[in-house]
């Protein structure tokens, strides 16, 4: 399709459309580490330039999203919205006081991720003793296929649900455009009964092991990491502390269930 006929046809479009558009572009700037031009945006959305400028500007104006020159990145609108949701919402407000003891308890670094589409995001996160030696920004957009904290979050899907969940982490550059599915369970044998271990996986020289925060109520979202630096730190030393895991999962699951928070 010509960016004419790109344009034509976002003219007769509805609303609704338009604004589908938008967020995905606004969800993309939030998968960047650095600005991008507007012919990578439109790409990375399968867009034509002048439909996706067109949202741009919209969301510019918003203050959603800033231009930098030729670039584009998120904008100071999001400032607000990230600190009412992490002053109010129950789950990193619950997540904040298990995070803090797990990680005293352990030594490791304790993290809290939920899902959010075909992705996770870090919710809350106490650092343990150990350096990891890199820093992960709360909100930062993380695979689902890769990393224990976002394969215990698939590990009760079945083929078909596996094999989705792996094109979106390709269509979102997680995965190589080539991978198969048998590649996917083949990292997913490693895990255990009700946990997920990874080593030199999403980060490289990083060990991890999850759980999920189990709920009655609504379909599972979350999970429970400890992560911790690779040279000394082996697989038998951090799967000990999988009952200390299971048990904080199971009082954020506790606290949010009796409306505490």
């Amino acid at each position: 399709m010509t960016e004419q006929q790109d344009s034509a046809t976002e003219a007769r479009s509805t609303p609704m459309r338009s604004l589908n558009r938008a967020i995905q572009i606004f969800e993309q700037l939030q998968r960047y580490r650095h600005p991008q031009r507007l012919k990578v945006i439109a790409d990375d959305c399968g867009m034509s330039s002048s439909t996706a400028l067109r949202l741009l500007r919209v969301l510019c104006d918003a203050g959603l999203v800033a231009q930098l020159g030729k670039s584009y990145r998120i904008g100071p609108a999001v400032v607000p919205a990230s600190r009412v949701f992490l002053e109010t919402d129950p789950l990193p407000q619950a997540a904040r006081p298990v995070l803090a003891r797990l990680a005293e308890t352990t030594g490791f670094t304790a993290s809290l991720f939920t899902r959010l589409g075909d992705e996770r995001i870090l919710i809350e996160r106490a650092v343990g003793n150990a350096s990891l030696g890199y820093e992960l920004p709360q909100g930062r957009r993380l695979p689902l296929t890769r990393g224990a904290a976002g394969r215990v979050l698939i590990s009760g899907l079945d083929d078909a649900a596996l094999s989705e969940v792996l094109t979106a982490s390709q269509r979102l550059g997680y995965e190589d455009e080539n991978a198969k599915l048998a590649d996917l369970k083949r990292r997913m044998s490693k895990d255990g009964d009700g946990f997920s271990f990874s080593e030199d996986e999403r980060q490289v020289g990083i060990v991890s092991v999850a759980v999920l925060v189990p709920t009655i109520e609504w379909p599972t979202a979350e999970s429970m990491s400890l992560t911790g630096p690779i040279h000394g730190t082996d697989r038998t030393a951090l799967q000990a502390t999988l009952p200390i895991l299971q048990q904080a999962a199971l009082q954020l699951a506790e606290a949010l269930s009796a409306g505490r928070y």
